[in-house]
């Protein structure tokens, strides 16, 4: 394996769980030790022991994980050259990742103006149709009031989809269905950016109720090399969250497929993208992909496109932030077969996803191997705290077609044991044994396999 420069001797991972794991596990493979940001909530769970760490601060995540300062100060004392920001908490902030640099830690990620210039909606909609990239139709920017969104009614058309300019994960997006709809739906997307966000402005789109929510994994080095690692489609969602990937998507033709992967690596090389980063696109009725956002950083589902293409992007991403042009280029990039990832979280699906904290008396897992692999901090004993995300575990498997990675996963689902505390087990059997799923003929009007009454969005 190739070695880095000394430049990564030690990197503060400024996360927590999973992620912090993951990250942790490619460090020691590549011999660079990984220094873990922890809570206080997080300071004797199992997953940091025999790990260095430094406790940021209280369970409070505003005064621990999401506090800029606090992180660059435990990197820097710690006695840490970069920083992996993981997923979450501070991993899209541009204004952290510029901080990092001034206090000489090189932040594993693209440059700050670039995280920047994609973080904001519409100016990152400009750039990429400049690059080429189908749009969904719109405003072609932030509203300046109500009377605009009036006025565009009949240019785009109902329903409509207010969203927030500096949002994600659903906050401040709310549906119009009908023109005396509009002043309700602008006024409350507004307040909920406002308090979420700290930014009020908002934008519209197109809905496209029946579409397929399809991501592309792409990585970048400082040279302006770019390549992709496929597409992955995200459409089982709840409330904007997902809950099931696969690679590749059953949805799209071969011809959009190359169209679109192609155009997507000009894209990230025309705003000078470096590191790992996904551009999400909405699959229509008439199946065009059209560019929604790009995730500037390393997401949660990235294990399925590593299963497809034997390619550790934790590893690309310290090589490329520490200098080293990518080992590859498109042509030696094979996926092969089919790739699943089912998100197991502490909730109750039965109870409304009900968060379900606490001390997990038993857990097991089956064996993993190269079809199956589990990514967890967890072990029995865990205490799953209150404060964070409920995420417990990720399971992803692999399989020569679509069938066997799906009967794989069951078999792998069925076979994990957890006491203590409720988990989304039951939901994700029930979607990958339902027919809609198994055709790949769903959407994101519903989600497969599950009661009507909890829809995908």
């Amino acid at each position: 394996m190739q070695s880095l420069s000394p430049l990564f001797k030690r990197v503060f991972i400024a996360n927590r769980g999973e992620v912090a794991v993951r990250v942790a596990r490619t460090c020691e493979a590549m011999g660079i030790t990984p220094v873990l940001a922890v809570s206080e909530a997080d300071q004797g769970a199992t997953y940091a022991r025999g790990r260095e760490s430094v406790c940021l601060g209280p369970a409070r995540a505003a005064q621990s994980y999401l506090d800029p300062e606090r992180v660059i100060q435990a990197a820097k004392q710690s006695g840490c050259t970069a920083l992996h920001p993981g997923w979450g908490f501070l991993s899209e902030n541009p204004r952290f990742a510029a901080l990092c640099e001034a206090h000489g830690v090189t932040f594993i990620g693209p440059p700050a103006h670039v995280m920047h210039l994609m973080g904001k909606k519409t100016p990152a909609k400009c750039a990429m149709a400049a690059a080429g990239l189908d749009l969904i139709p719109g405003s072609d920017g932030v509203l300046k009031d109500l009377s605009e969104l009036e006025s565009l009614a009949d240019h785009v058309g109902f329903p409509m989809l207010i969203k927030a300019e500096s949002g994600g994960g659903g906050r401040g997006m709310r549906i119009a269905r009908q023109r005396s709809e509009l002043a309700e739906a602008f006024h409350s997307a507004q307040q909920e950016a406002q308090g979420a966000f700290g930014d009020s402005r908002v934008y519209v789109e197109r809905l496209i109720e029946r579409g397929r929510h399809i991501e592309i994994q792409l990585l970048a080095d400082k040279y302006g090399n770019v390549v992709h690692l496929g597409e992955r489609d995200c459409t089982v969602q709840r409330k904007h969250q997902k809950l099931i990937e696969e690679s590749p998507s059953p949805a799209i033709s071969a011809e959009e497929r190359s169209r679109v992967l192609s155009l997507a690596c000009q894209a990230a090389a025309s705003i000078g993208y470096v590191g790992a980063g996904t551009m999400e696109f909405l699959l229509d009725e008439g199946g065009t992909l059209r560019f929604m956002e790009m995730n500037t950083r390393l997401q949660v589902e990235h294990t399925v496109s590593e299963m497809r293409s034997g390619i550790d992007l934790v590893r690309e991403q310290l090589r490329v932030a520490a200098g080293h042009p990518l080992g590859f280029q498109q042509a030696d990039v094979v996926l092969q077969g089919h790739a699943l990832e089912c998100r197991l979280n502490a909730e109750d699906p039965e109870a409304d996803f009900r968060p379900s904290p606490g001390t997990i008396t038993r857990w097991e897992t089956p064996a993993t191997g190269s079809e199956l692999r589990v990514d967890t901090h967890i072990q029995s004993g865990y205490v799953v705290p209150p404060h964070y995300d409920s995420l417990i575990c990720k399971v992803i498997t692999h399989g020569a077609d679509r069938k066997s990675a799906i009967n794989a996963m069951v078999a792998a689902l069925s076979g994990i044991v957890c006491e203590g505390v409720r988990t989304t087990i039951p939901l994700h059997l029930a979607v990958l044994q339902s027919a809609a799923f198994q055709s790949g003929k769903y959407d994101s009007s519903a989600i497969p396999g599950w009661p009507s009454a909890a829809p995908a969005a």
